[in-house]
């Protein structure tokens, strides 16, 4: 078992994690924190307020993604409709490319 500590809303939390998991938890818990800069007057609300908020912010995210919606102000969203054109013209030339292998 290790630990390590990451900030939240300026916080410190130590987390118990398996060996090795470190980086990842860290990553984490910058990725919650990130979301939780968005968040004007969180300096005088309670640590569990500060995390409510955080779960709910990742809450709404998933939320998205599961009903296939991009994820506003994310490197997702930015890259979804290209994403989404060059899937639609890779299956226009694939069609094609059938099409041409059965006529001959």
């Amino acid at each position: 078992m290790s630990n390590v500590t990451v900030t939240l809303a300026g916080r410190k939390y130590t987390i118990n994690c398996g060996e090795g998991e470190e980086p990842h938890i860290a990553m984490l818990a910058e990725k919650i924190d990130r979301r939780l800069s968005t968040i004007d007057n969180l300096a005088g609300q309670s640590a569990e307020r500060t995390l409510l908020y955080g779960a709910l912010l990742l809450a709404d995210e998933n939320y998205d993604l599961e009903r296939g919606g991009a994820v506003k102000g994310s490197a997702l969203a930015d890259i979804a409709v290209p994403l989404e054109n060059l899937a639609d013209r890779l299956e226009s030339l694939a069609a094609a490319l059938e099409d041409g292998a059965s006529t001959t």
